[in-house]
């Protein structure tokens, strides 16, 4: 294992040749999508990412990343810590053709014009993919009351029965 300073993009056909394994880290202030959704509690984004051959042939790039951001809670609009961590395996296809034949348990990532994989943009995307729909605090840890409500709720009005008018065949 070779413990090396990552580079933003990365050929997975050769690196699979050399069974390379990268461990490192990414600048979190690179990853601008993703600070434009949450807020940034840690200076970097540890990443590990191994580049192997299937028992198929097919180039396999598989690894972990992590960091640690800020998320506004939606019940109390306070800010909290949450740990993004992310788990992946991606084949890389050149194009559409070839993507159609990477088995389903891969996912597909597609190589630019010169054969190379954005893994800063891969991590990115994938943590943006984990981001809570509704972030909030787990509700123990909450300031805000779990069963409070907004505003007054209109009374409902009395509406007829449509099937009433079946009991008048009886």
């Amino acid at each position: 294992m070779q413990n090396l300073k990552l580079p933003i993009t990365i050929s997975p056909s050769r690196s699979a040749q050399r069974r390379l394994v990268c461990e490192g880290a990414f600048k979190l202030s690179d990853m601008t999508r993703l600070l434009a959704e949450c807020e940034s509690r840690s200076d970097e984004v540890k990443v590990s990412v191994k580049f192997d051959v299937d028992e198929r042939g097919l180039t396999v790039m598989s690894g972990t990343s992590s960091t640690l951001v800020a998320l506004t809670c939606q019940r109390c609009n306070e800010n909290f810590d949450h740990k993004l961590k992310v788990e992946f395996t991606f084949s890389p296809a050149k194009n559409e053709e070839a993507a159609e034949k990477i088995p389903s348990y891969y996912d597909v990532v597609e190589l630019d014009e010169n054969g190379e994989v954005n893994l800063r943009e891969l991590i990115e995307e994938e943590f943006m993919l984990i981001l809570p729909l509704i972030p909030r605090h787990k509700i123990r840890d909450c300031p805000a009351d779990a069963d409070s409500v907004w505003g007054e709720l209109p009374e409902e009005l009395e509406k007829p029965n449509p099937f009433d008018v079946l009991k008048q065949f009886k």
